[in-house]
């Protein structure tokens, strides 16, 4: 239920406000891109920026807007465990399928205090968990350990979105975790290397330009078609790499922009990209078929 391509979807703004009914454009154009799941309130929908309010009718738009036809992952993690128990309920309520919840940050809970932090959550709220550890973003690694152990002991708990960009943590989480266990790549340049070792696909940030090659070097991969796969990925990786010239989701909502598929809009402390910045996203997007190239 939880694997391919699942797109950490953006959150649209316009004149500050969200923009509800380009949210829901956006859902019905995976719904038709071959994406596999839609992923709210990530860090790529700027949760950090949204209000509870806000946070929450993200979560219900998608739901609405998806009716059952592919599954939901609702963003709900926080440093206040309290609050994560919060939203992942309102997820729950709203209709969601599953909760991504981040580690916390800022804190820099011990492995104990991770440990603790999940299973609270676990315990209050019945609903598929996926953890998400990415240490460049919360200053804290969960260990291959402490996500085994919630494995084992959770059975909610079934999966991590790993962004640590270490291809041994990962391993180890697989050699570690109960069979079934869902190993998913938190970065889009590793999904290949990560779906060699066992994963099961990624939530990307590229799919939410590209979904239908997203889902295709999966899909070619899980064929048996690897040298396919490995096509599409080297095609893909330039791109992806101009995804993150700058902090996400700066670089994925202006390219969004330019392809005129949502209205500019990004909340401090996001800012507009620079202009050196700006035209290497230019770049790689008419190097990859995406703008037209203007004639000499």
């Amino acid at each position: 239920m939880f694997r391919g391509s699942m797109v950490a979807i953006v959150t649209p703004f316009k004149n500050g406000r969200l923009d509800e009914e380009k949210l829901k454009e956006l859902v019905e154009f995976h719904l038709k891109n071959k994406t596999s799941a839609i992923v709210p309130c990530g860090t790529t929908g700027e949760s950090s920026t949204l209000s509870l309010a806000e946070h929450e009718r993200v979560i219900e738009l998608v739901v609405e807007t998806a009716k059952n036809r592919i599954p939901v992952i609702a963003g709900t993690g926080s440093n206040n465990t309290s609050e994560a128990i919060r939203l992942t309920k309102h997820a729950k309520e709203a209709g969601a399928d599953a909760a991504l919840l981040i580690t916390p940050y800022y804190n820099k809970p011990t492995q104990k205090g991770l440990y603790l932090h999940f299973k609270c959550i676990a315990e209050s709220v019945d609903i598929p968990i996926i953890l998400y550890n990415i240490v460049g973003r919360t200053a804290v690694n969960m260990q291959p350990e402490t996500i085994a152990q919630l494995a084992r002991e959770f059975k909610n708990i079934v999966g991590v979105k790993e962004a640590s960009g270490d291809m041994e943590q990962m391993a180890r989480i697989k050699l570690l975790s109960p069979k079934g266990f869902l190993l998913i790549s938190g970065d889009d340049t590793l999904t290949l290397p990560l779906l060699s070792i066992g994963g099961v696909g990624v939530i990307s940030v590229v799919a939410n330009i590209i979904p239908q090659d997203t889902a295709k070097m999966i899909e070619e991969f899980e064929k048996g078609n690897i040298k396919k796969a490995q096509e599409l990925h080297y095609k893909m990786l330039p791109l992806v790499r101009s995804m993150f010239l700058e902090t996400n989701p700066i670089c994925v909502k202006t390219a969004m922009e330019i392809l005129g598929m949502c209205a500019p809009g990004l909340r401090l402390p996001m800012c507009p990209m620079d202009k050196e910045n700006f035209s290497k996203l230019q770049i790689a997007l008419k190097d990859y078929g995406l703008l037209r190239k203007k004639k000499k």
